[in-house]
């Protein structure tokens, strides 16, 4: 190779990933070991797990295409994608073979696989980089640009973030006593009951307040009279993630910590905010404290502040999500209070129940309301109308608050969308016995709901209806993979990727439509067929795997694209923010790096692939 040769093709290969993560010189010994080949349009290469000579192909011109054995698309591939890296370890199934053909004339650039080989054995470090498994090359991306140590308090350990100071008592023992045993715990504001060695309640210092002191409860009277009982605890091992939602969904304000029945220490929400005043546990507690609609909207621009600290501080998209679901709950329950004080109290039990992104704890900068009211049975045409006031009142609360009200209407407003349980239980036995179109639809919004304000029974009842009317027969799955598959994840994806043809968002990748919600709709279908009752994406496509639907290596596959494809949305929302822009789904291809370009690729892959095992295990026919 002349010295001009090679200068050129080391400019081209420092460029792209995954070399530009390697050393100076490193690189040029890559360079220098370089084999160049052309392919006129429609020549093949052949690829088995017998090949002698492996290499990693890097495009330098042209464009070749991907077929397997059985002919099927496996990938379109431009300048600059890389192919081969299944080929660089022995193959365990030569069926896993394919043949790439030039669509067009095609230089290309071989990295010898000894070239490779010898640099992981000197410098394992970058093994992640060129691994065979798709799954570890997509989790090495994400290790990259979002580094561990800049997780906040939410992903913390609970057993890190609460104090020691907790009163353990018996439940025999007096108000009295209990009292004093909570000041000698250094002002415990929580004491844990026990009988026969066995937690059985709780009393925390205001439990003292409203129910003693203001119910004139003599004070020698027995602690397992006024206690709190069953006592709500949290494991040491939790995430504060979870330890808050349980806070929220309870309405409490501590939590003790408990492991094998021995109290460890206790986790308040005021010790959380004091220690971490700008983060989003701030929000939520100004939130709980707001009076009026005008307050609450004032507080919509701190959560776009929170979602800009999380993605630059480089969290999790699954953590994103939680949080964000965490400050939409928030929002939503402290609105239904505020109208309830002005309607005054509810006539008979109910649910206010979410569905879609937010009740699968998966919200966004985007998200927009998906909800509705299932009241008692037992409700008057009077108690009706207090509900579709309620209803109107609270969604028109939370578009104030910047959570837009949902164009297909599907929210608690829309007078078919507030209803008693019996009519639910109809309608989703209609559903799924006559899966058409505007019944899918229907069925899709309502598949997974949860209750975050009154009787969270309703929506458990709903979904266990549900599960056993989808029990009775194939079809309705049949009909939610035949209409999940009529959209494919972009294969052609090429530089100039181009998959919104005209209207306003032309020349734009819709990364939702075709990558964010084929994975959503595939944890769907995958998770009702083994009839988890989990409804978050990732919970589903686990419960698949455990229950034998899906093999541990699809497992790895699907939840490495889904986090990847999620943080690349995130990333974009933020710099659509930042821009002062309208943030969206619609990402111009141009924006996107050798990096994330060669990522992307492999996430749709993985949808493709999951897709097609879909189709044969649901019987639905191939593209």
């Amino acid at each position: 190779m002349t010295h001009t040769l090679l200068t050129n093709v080391l400019d081209f290969l420092v460029q792209i990933d995954p070399f530009d993560q390697l050393p100076a010189d490193v690189q040029k010994e890559f360079a220098k070991s370089i084999k160049i080949t052309y392919l006129a349009k429609g020549e093949q290469i052949a690829f088995s797990a017998t090949c002698e000579d492996r290499y990693l192909y890097i495009i330098r011109k042209g464009s070749v295409e991907q077929r397997k054995s059985d002919g099927r698309l496996r990938a379109k591939l431009g300048e600059e994608d890389l192919f081969g890296f299944t080929f660089l370890e022995p193959l365990a199934n030569a069926e896993d073979g394919y043949t790439v053909t030039a669509s067009e004339n095609a230089l290309l650039y071989l990295v010898p696989h000894v070239q490779i080989q010898q640099l992981l054995q000197t410098q394992p470090e970058y093994a992640t980089l060129f691994a065979a498994q798709a799954q570890v090359r997509l989790q090495s991306a994400l290790n990259v640009v979002w580094s561990e140590q800049e997780k906040g308090i939410f992903v913390k350990r609970v057993e890190d973030v609460a104090s020691g100071r907790i009163a353990t008592v018996q439940s025999t023992e007096s108000i009295r006593d209990v009292a004093k045993a909570m000041r000698r715990a250094n002002r415990s504001s929580t004491a844990l009951v026990y009988e026969n060695e066995e937690i059985v309640g709780l009393i925390t210092d205001r439990d003292l307040t409203m129910r003693v002191i203001a119910g004139e409860v003599p004070l020698d009277t027995q602690v397992c009279k006024v206690m709190t009982s069953p006592a709500l605890t949290i494991g040491p091992n939790e995430l504060v993630l979870n330890a808050v939602s349980l806070m929220m969904q309870h309405n409490v304000r501590s939590l003790p910590v408990v492991k094998d029945n021995q109290a460890l220490g206790l986790l308040t929400t005021t010790h959380l905010v004091q220690k971490n005043r700008v983060q989003a546990l701030f929000l939520i507690e100004k939130i709980k404290f707001s009076n009026t609609i005008d307050e609450l909207a004032i507080l919509a621009s701190e959560r776009q502040a929170i979602f800009e600290a999380l993605v630059e501080g480089r969290v999790s998209a699954e953590i994103i999500g939680q949080v964000m679901t965490l400050i939409m709950d928030a929002f939503n329950r402290r609105i239904i209070q505020i109208s309830e004080e002005k309607l005054g109290p509810p006539p008979v039990d109910y649910a206010w129940v979410v569905a879609g992104s937010t009740a699968r704890h998966e919200v966004h900068m985007l998200s927009d309301q998906d909800n509705a009211i299932v009241f008692d049975d037992a409700a008057t045409d009077a108690d009706r109308i207090y509900f579709q006031h309620l209803a109107s009142m609270v969604c028109n609360g939370l578009d104030a608050c910047g959570y837009p009200l949902c164009s297909g209407k599907f929210m608690a407003a829309t007078p078919k969308w507030c209803q008693p349980m019996k009519v639910w239980k109809a309608y989703y036995s209609k559903w799924v016995a006559n899966p058409h179109y505007e019944m899918l639809l229907n069925a899709t919004v309502f598949l997974e709901v949860r209750t975050i304000y009154g009787k969270a029974a309703f929506s458990t009842e709903l979904q266990r209806h549900l599960f056993s009317e989808i029990g009775k027969g194939r079809e309705f799955l049949a009909s939610m993979m035949r209409d999940s598959v009529s959209v494919n994840p972009p294969l052609g994806i090429f530089n100039n990727l181009v998959v919104e043809k005209g209207g306003e968002n032309s020349n734009t990748l819709n990364i939702k439509k075709f990558a964010l919600t084929l994975i959503v709709d595939l944890a769907r279908i995958y998770g009702l067929q083994v009839g988890s009752e989990k409804v978050g994406t990732e919970a589903r496509f686990q419960c698949a795997y455990e229950k034998g639907a899906m093999s541990e290596s699809m497992l790895k596959d699907i939840i490495g694209a889904y986090r990847f494809v999620s943080q690349v949305r995130y990333i974009h929302q933020l710099k659509s923010l930042k821009s002062a822009e309208i943030a969206d789904n619609n990402i111009d291809p141009s924006d996107f790096s050798s990096f994330e370009r060669k990522h992307l690729k492999d996430a749709f892959r993985i949808i493709a692939n999951l897709q097609d095992a879909a189709k044969l295990r649901f019987g639905v026919g191939g593209r």
